[in-house]
């Protein structure tokens, strides 16, 4: 996703997003049907875990605690990689459910998974490759909370946090069971037609409010100053989800400039207020850190 968000600065003099001078109405139409994909992907996650949304996490579900060593440099190309092994048989979970608690006291029941289960899914979501190193061994785990980012804010969820050999790092994993999480598959990557458009970061908005703010990475000056751009936005909306669609209107199409990007913030108005809906970015259609303020 930063690369993709980086690819989209420094091919558009650091301002992003699609206006009148890269397509017109087909550079917005195609964003409109990327839009709709999207919706159409996340409606399916959401039926896949059960019909209910309560708990999405927005990016990496494994974690880290503390630094990496001199000694242990490699290590943390090793996590990345999935490259994790047990040195020793691991726990399973002490009860059957924990709770999913948000900042703004609401709460779920979700089914808890194994350590051993966590450990294979962190395994599993590696990518990469770190170069044939050593496999990080894991020497132990206990069942204990971590605070990720969700789309309706930041929750304290159960975590497995696992001990590992030659290092004071400890490592988590959400430990909360696939069937209560809803999980948002992207489309494949094709680098010959790669998606278009400029991909929202967050978003911000209030209890009960048709508006939201997003924040991306655009041009660092207004559209009244060389290699400037305003920005517009546009929703497309369903049950379940929204995608923010964000246009440029640039100083100057095909100009040369420095390939700078900052962060730039724009509104856009909702048909109705969010709700429990989550925020896609148009790009991959995947959800967005969300801050709800009272």
């Amino acid at each position: 996703m930063l690369w993709i968000a980086v690819a989209a600065v420094l091919g558009g003099c650091g301002s992003g997003g699609i206006g009148p001078a890269e397509g017109g109405s087909g550079g917005l139409d195609r964003l409109r049907k990327q839009a709709h994909d999207a919706l159409a992907r996340y409606d399916k996650a959401v039926l896949d875990a059960g019909g209910r949304q309560g708990f999405v996490p927005v990016g990496d579900l494994t974690g880290q605690l503390g630094d990496w060593e001199p000694a242990n440099g490699e290590n943390k190309a090793g996590l990345a990689s999935g490259r994790v092994v047990a040195a020793t048989a691991l726990p399973a979970a002490p009860q059957p459910t924990g709770t999913v608690a948000w900042d703004n006291g609401v709460s779920q029941t979700v089914p808890l998974i194994s350590a051993e289960e966590a450990l294979r899914q962190l395994i599993a979501a590696g990518a990469g490759d770190c170069g044939g190193c050593a496999p990080l061994e894991v020497t132990g785990a206990k069942l204990t909370t971590t605070q990720i980012q969700t789309t309706r804010g930041r929750a304290t969820v159960p975590a497995w946090e696992y001990a590992l050999k030659a290092t004071a790092v400890r490592v988590t994993r959400v430990a909360v069971g696939s069937s209560a999480i809803v999980k948002v598959t992207p489309p494949s990557w094709d680098p010959y037609n790669a998606p278009g458009g400029l991909a929202i970061e967050s978003a911000t908005t209030t209890v009960g409010s048709r508006q939201l703010t997003v924040a991306f990475t655009g041009s660092p000056n207004p559209g009244n100053r060389p290699c400037g751009a305003d920005y517009s936005t546009e929703a497309v909306e369903s049950a379940n989800a929204v995608v923010v669609i964000v246009i440029a209107h640039r100083y100057l199409p095909g100009e040369t400039c420095n390939a700078i990007g900052a962060r730039r913030t724009a509104t856009v108005d909702l048909a109705q207020p969010l709700g429990e809906r989550a925020v896609l970015e148009v790009q991959q259609g995947m959800p967005v850190t969300l801050m709800i303020a009272a």
